[in-house]
């Protein structure tokens, strides 16, 4: 298993993050690696239970993905679990929130994948977990801009 963690101060407050980060319709606006969200749980702040399917473009790989939705304690912590179409696994994304003290919030956003099988993991180790990490950055970069855009 690879774990990319990657850490952002916005200047809007614990709830407005909260609201935008967990509404997958936006996840197109700002993550770089997404392409097209849908289904129910994708035009509000997704609850336990609900499901979206991404379109994604990571790393130099397309594909699509389920993400369920399997915990939410409002406005402090998201989890979503994805299984890729045609693989038997996915990834767990969790965005945790905090209160700062210029009553704007700090996120850390952490994605975790498999590596499955030698020659993935060496593939990860090289080149993959880099750009991933790279996206990852970018992605909190254009969504500083998003939230700044809803003042």
């Amino acid at each position: 298993m690879t774990t990319i963690v990657t850490k952002a101060h916005f200047s809007q407050p614990l709830s407005v993050v909260f609201s935008y980060v967990t509404t997958p319709s936006n996840w197109p606006r700002w993550h770089p690696s997404s392409l097209k969200v849908e289904g129910p749980g994708a035009d509000h702040s997704a609850l336990v239970g609900e499901e979206v399917v991404e379109q994604f473009h990571v790393s130099g790989r397309r594909g699509e993905v389920t993400w369920r939705v399997v915990e939410r304690d409002e406005p402090v912590y998201w989890r979503i679990d994805g299984v890729i179409t045609g693989r038997s696994n996915g990834g767990i994304i969790s965005y945790r929130l905090a209160p700062a003290g210029d009553g704007g919030t700090d996120f850390v956003r952490t994605f975790t994948y498999p590596t499955p099988g030698v020659l993935f993991t060496l593939a990860d180790w090289l080149f993959v977990r880099g750009r991933v990490k790279s996206e990852s950055a970018q992605a909190l970069k254009q969504l500083a801009r998003q939230l700044d855009q809803l003042e």
